[in-house]
């Protein structure tokens, strides 16, 4: 449907992302996506644009200008109570001034024809498209007025003037300021499209790339019940999905990470007519316990952002990361994308420039919630508990609220960091404190009740997706090193990692891969429970952790699916981030009394009096104790590989004793589909038992690689218990011994044409130790973040070294 003739109604179909000055940001996005990608399966309401130019006509007819010059040239913003006033006076201005009759008779032929297309049940959705909106800049995000579920001519035409009446809100006002936008060189078209009833379904916010670090390789979704503004004026905690883009563009179809909110409060329609045409109601309690979108919709929703990130980039000429909001039609059960606009703060980030705040102590941890960002800041708490009390902020507080709204924004770009008790990572809080590059820890529930004015405390956003509010001011360290200018060594530098939460922000680390990513850190976090205390609940005694068993997997068919899932997302997402680099996952290594601390674990673990040398590793794989639990493990890993196409995962078996034991584990993960060899399956193991050194060809036959766990090796070597406080003085990496057994280790696996590794802390600790490996032919250093950088520069130093004297 078209109207080329028109003066002031355009139709999606006449429009394209060059029309901005016509439409506006979001009408010209909305008429791209309708011609360009509704083809390709990206579904988009129709509608159709009141241009700009009817936005100016209006004030030439109203002979308006002068008057509105009069209100906004001598402004001052920090003003607070003047600014609300003048704004005031020029909404009233706008919205009582009549509509040419031109405009408002185009507008009606618009609804009539609507009408013709979608029947007469057919209600609108009313969005203001600022000449300057939905920039790569600057997003102008919720600065103006939406009305939704309108219905008739009447109410079409008055939400029509109360849209253009919102070009002049307080907060509008405050960031075209603050941008140095000309007030007077921003006009206001009008989007009219038909209204997606997700008010009997679910809406959200997508983005096609990681909004906390900028890891450009993840489709990020978030969802709620009912209207999309809970979301994104972060009323609620929305459920959060990560969909793996090159895996997925391979034909894997599999969410690669997703996580529950609580989604307290649902947002749907009164019988109203303007924006108090919706009321927030509770969430039923079944429905926030279960995710409001299945995978289906999820892998949909990632399609379609692929789509428009793809398209839009090739538009630009650059990759352009785009930020889109979604929404279900309860009535059809189709996804709808109704906006898509330039995401404004992983764009502007300039080179390679990596900026890392590390805290240097630690005090109580006051509350918690959704990290937004990855800086820390230090200052005094003041809660703000509605709009009224904003004039009692100060610049450099932190601010602390229930949630925030456009209106505050003023006062935000003060804040030194801002802390809300509900909202996500895509909410009103988040996004600004991105574009204003400062740290939000939202979704923190209670934080309006623990804190309180003047209290000093920290908040950090540097520790991965959970963000903390300490108590007191704590010193931290910020570094920036600008990665385009530091050289790579001939030996591989890999990491240490095994927390799935920093693997996209750890990832910018100049680095190969991960060399050891623990298995234990996700069972310990993610899952909690004792596998086979998942895969027999009935075998636990105690009735409370049989609670706790049946509570977490409630959402899931059985205990197993529990593991499997929770375990493969923890993985994948580390696979994920590192993709196509190797990322070495090593198989569960809990000792006894490790495992007997998971949720009912003790009732499926003996007392050993030294669990170090005990039932632990690669002993346990096949041994009837833990077999079936073990399966599980094999079965999350295959999940990674072969469903979620992350096939860069290897596995490394620990504590494997003896040649005959390895056998029987390849044997055992061949049975369980991870057969070595296969799509192109490496399988490598823990070199940290002397007889591993003095056996390494044997274990060569079996084994892809060698990774040499220092710390075992040591202790084993020296006969000392590193858990011993008695003896602990005399494990020391450098002993001469170890280094012998290291050296032994290294040329082995090299006699063998095997892959030499160490993933032990030695060389994160002992740059000597480091120094040692690499003149002894080591082909992989894998070290702890926090040392990457310092013991590359200084590997890149001895590799000169040793070039300078071969030359010789």
């Amino acid at each position: 449907m078209s109207s080329t003739t028109a003066s002031y109604v355009r139709w999606f179909s006449d429009l394209s992302l060059g029309d901005v000055p016509l439409v506006g940001g979001k009408n010209a996005s909305l008429g791209e996506m309708y011609r360009e990608l509704v083809p390709l399966g990206v579904k988009v309401p129709n509608g159709f644009a009141v241009t700009a130019e009817a936005y100016r006509k209006v004030l030439a007819d109203n002979d308006l200008d002068g008057r509105l010059h009069a209100l906004l040239d001598d402004l001052d913003k920090t003003d607070v109570n003047d600014l609300a006033r003048r704004a005031h006076a020029i909404r009233e201005l706008i919205y009582g001034a009549p509509l040419p009759s031109e405009i408002e008779q185009e507008i009606r032929e618009g609804w009539r024809a609507l009408v013709a297309e979608y029947g007469d049940d057919l209600s609108v959705a009313v969005r203001s498209s600022a000449t300057a909106e939905d920039l790569p800049t600057a997003s102008f995000a919720g600065q103006h007025d939406t009305y939704l579920n309108v219905r008739g001519e009447t109410l079409l035409i008055d939400a029509y003037k109360r849209c253009l009446a919102s070009l002049f809100t307080d907060r509008a006002i405050c960031y075209r300021i603050e941008r140095d936008f000309d007030h007077f060189k921003v006009a206001l078209s009008v989007t009219v499209m038909k209204m997606v009833r997700s008010d009997l379904a679910a809406s959200g916010v997508i983005f096609s790339v990681d909004t906390e670090t900028g890891f450009p390789d993840v489709v990020f979704i978030t969802g709620a019940y009912g209207l999309g503004e809970t979301v994104v004026q972060g009323t609620v905690d929305p459920d959060e999905y990560y969909v793996h883009k090159p895996t997925f563009e391979k034909g894997h179809r599999a969410v690669l990470r997703r996580s529950r909110g609580e989604k307290q409060l649902k947002m749907v329609y009164t019988d109203g007519h303007t924006r108090e045409a919706s009321r927030v109601i509770p969430t039923p309690e079944p429905d926030r316990e279960r995710f409001c979108i299945g995978d289906a919709d999820v892998l949909t929703l990632a399609d379609a952002a692929i789509k428009i990130e793809k398209h839009y980039s090739e538009r630009a000429g650059h990759r352009m990361p785009m930020d889109i909001e979604w929404a279900k039609d309860g009535l059809d059960g189709e996804l709808y994308i109704v906006q898509a606009r330039p995401e404004t703060v992983t764009s502007q980030r300039q080179g390679q420039i990596l900026e890392d705040y590390v805290l240097k102590g630690s005090a109580p941890v006051l509350l918690s919630g959704r990290a937004v960002g990855a800086k820390i800041a230090s200052g005094q708490v003041r809660v703000i508990k509605s709009q009224s009390e904003l004039h009692r902020f100060k610049p450099g507080e932190i601010l602390v609220a229930d949630t925030t709204t456009p209106d505050w924004e003023p006062v935000m770009q003060t804040a030194s960091a801002i802390v809300t008790n509900r909202g996500g990572r895509t909410c009103h809080a988040a996004i600004v404190a991105r574009e204003l590059g400062i740290s939000a820890v939202v979704g923190a529930s209670n934080a309006t009740e623990i804190l309180e004015d003047g209290r000093e405390v920290t908040v950090s956003c540097a520790e991965g997706d959970v963000g903390r509010v300490y108590e007191g001011a704590i010193p931290f360290e910020t570094t920036r090193v600008d990665l385009g200018e530091l050289r790579r060594p001939r030996t591989s530098i890999m990491l240490n990692l095994g927390n799935p939460e920093l693997a996209f922000k750890t990832s910018f680390l100049p680095n190969d891969g991960v060399g050891l990513a623990r298995m234990e850190f996700i069972i310990t976090e993610a899952i909690k429970a004792h596998p086979m205390a998942l895969l027999y609940p009935e075998k636990v005694e105690d009735p409370a952790a049989r609670a706790e068993i049946a509570a977490l997997i409630s959402q899931h068919d059985s205990g197993a699916d529990f593991f499997v899932e929770r375990l493969s997302e923890g993985v994948g997402t580390l696979a994920a981030a590192f993709y196509p680099k190797p990322v070495i996952v090593r198989m569960s290594d809990f000792k006894t009394n490790e495992y007997a601390a998971l949720l009912g674990g003790s009732g499926f673990e003996v007392d050993e009096a030294n669990p170090m040398i005990g039932f632990r590793g690669a002993s346990r794989y096949s041994h009837p104790a833990y077999a079936d639990g073990f399966a599980l493990e094999c079965a999350a890993m295959k999940r990674v590989r072969e469903e979620m196409g992350l096939t860069n995962l290897k596995l490394m078996v620990p504590f494997c004793r003896r040649v005959d034991e390895g056998e029987r584990v390849l044997e055992t993960m061949a049975k369980y589909g991870l057969k070595r060899g296969e799509n192109g399956l490496e399988i490598y193991v823990m070199c940290e038992i002397p007889n591993n050194v003095i056996q390494v060809a044997e274990f060569a036959e079996l084994f892809d690689g060698f990774s040499i766990g220092s710390n075992d090796l040591t202790q084993l070597t020296l006969g000392v218990d590193r858990d011993s406080e008695i003896v602990a003085f005399d494990f020391d990496e450098r002993d001469p011994g170890v280094l012998k057994m290291l050296q032994m280790a290294v040329e082995g696996a090299q006699a063998a044409g095997r892959h030499s590794g160490i993933c032990g802390q030695a060389p994160s600790d002992y740059p000597e130790v480091a120094e040692f490996l690499v003149r002894v032919g080591i082909d992989s250093i894998s070290l702890t973040p926090d040392s990457v950088l310092k013991t590359t520069m200084a590997i890149l130093e001895l590799e000169e070294e040793l070039q300078s004297d071969a030359a010789q």
